[in-house]
């Protein structure tokens, strides 16, 4: 890669390479990429940061997160849910962190364009996926979770659905990719949309998080004007100008991940230039070093929790891409190259919140 990620008067190439750097400095031998040094791995977050390492071409840091993904799936499929130093710490499933490997994998492809990775990566993340549709509900939404002993959480996360609906997609993409066809995977993708457009009564009320209310504009499912009208609808609720958005409505707490989230889902709207402001607003949060503590509570600035998350900063680093369309996988968050899938989205037919996603 002969450029990096690089957004005029908020983050250089230089400041990206730093970034970068400090979430491989965090990775373990085995591959995994935990919060911070000590902290908890999960699947998610992990497949997070591995996108981060692509997008800024540490392609060989990149392909030790994916080997960990591929050696850690269960014989079921599925992923525990927290992992501490290799161990398996919470061992429930959570639904979206089965299904987001299959957008991992597809945006380095993007990046890469390396199809023996792709044919390596799809048995791992055909069987997670298939653990996702395991969890479908009979209105087309998946469930949160199942527990150890197989029983299920049937409580559903409107975010946790946004990001499965975007995977499910990606899923499809490498289908495509690898020559198979997966009817069932397009089903289920549109089945998701479309409880998510016509039956938000279907999900937890977790509407005081700002994650649900971006979240289904990410990966460019939804059109345009629709986009805006969302994004427009809660904008005084979240966003804190010059400083970011809110983790929760009623919280005086910006984060980082969040922002950038949200500056992705602008993105995905076409209006930059809010996108460009936001990433530039939560800058606040950056070390010298190059990680990025994960909030502040304001007025006073105080970092909360006093952490440097390595999903932070990988989020960052994706926002840059997008923003700066510098690789092949900028475009993941409009949609670019993804299926469109067969139903419109306008017709019928957790954050790191512990609640929220």
């Amino acid at each position: 890669m002969t450029r990096l990620p690089a957004v005029a008067g908020v983050l250089s190439e230089r400041q990206c390479r730093r970034t970068a750097a400090a979430i491989a400095a965090v990775q373990q031998p085995g591959g995994a990429l935990p919060w911070f040094p000590g902290g908890q791995t999960d699947p998610w977050d992990h497949v997070q940061a591995a996108m981060a390492l692509s997008a800024a071409g540490l392609r060989e840091q990149a392909d030790r997160a994916f080997e960990w993904i591929r050696t850690a799936q269960r014989p079921d499929g599925s992923w525990a849910a927290k992992y501490v130093g290799g161990a398996v710490v919470d061992d429930y499933t959570d639904a979206n962190f089965c299904a987001y490997p299959a957008t991992g994998v597809w945006h380095h492809w993007r990046v890469f364009g390396d199809r023996g990775f792709v044919e390596r990566m799809w048995p791992t993340v055909r069987r997670g996926i298939d653990v996702v549709l395991g969890l479908r509900a009979p209105g087309g939404q998946v469930w949160w979770a199942r527990d150890a002993d197989g029983s299920i959480r049937r409580e559903a996360l409107l975010t946790g659905n946004a990001s499965i609906h975007l995977s499910l997609r990606c899923a499809i993409g490498l289908a495509e990719v690898v020559g198979e066809a997966v009817p069932e995977l397009e089903l289920a993708a549109d089945g998701v949309r479309h409880s998510l457009d016509e039956h938000p009564e279907r999900y937890a009320d977790k509407s005081r998080y700002s994650m649900d209310w971006y979240y289904p504009v990410l990966g460019g499912a939804l059109p345009v004007a629709e986009a805006r009208a969302r994004l427009a609808a809660h904008r005084a609720e979240f966003v804190v100008d010059g400083l970011g958005i809110r983790c929760v409505s009623d919280r005086p707490w910006v984060t980082g991940a969040e922002t950038c989230e949200y500056a992705l889902a602008l993105d995905a709207a076409g209006l930059t230039a809010q996108a460009h402001a936001q990433l530039a607003a939560m800058q606040h949060l950056r070390d010298p070093d190059g990680s990025y503590w994960t909030g502040a509570v304001f007025p006073e600035g105080t970092r909360w929790p006093v952490e440097r998350s390595t999903w932070t900063a990988a989020t960052v680093v994706l926002a840059a891409d997008a923003l700066s369309r510098t690789t092949g996988g900028s475009g993941l968050f409009r949609g670019e190259g993804l299926p469109a899938g067969t139903m419109s989205p306008t017709l019928e037919g957790t954050c790191r919140c512990p609640t929220s996603r």
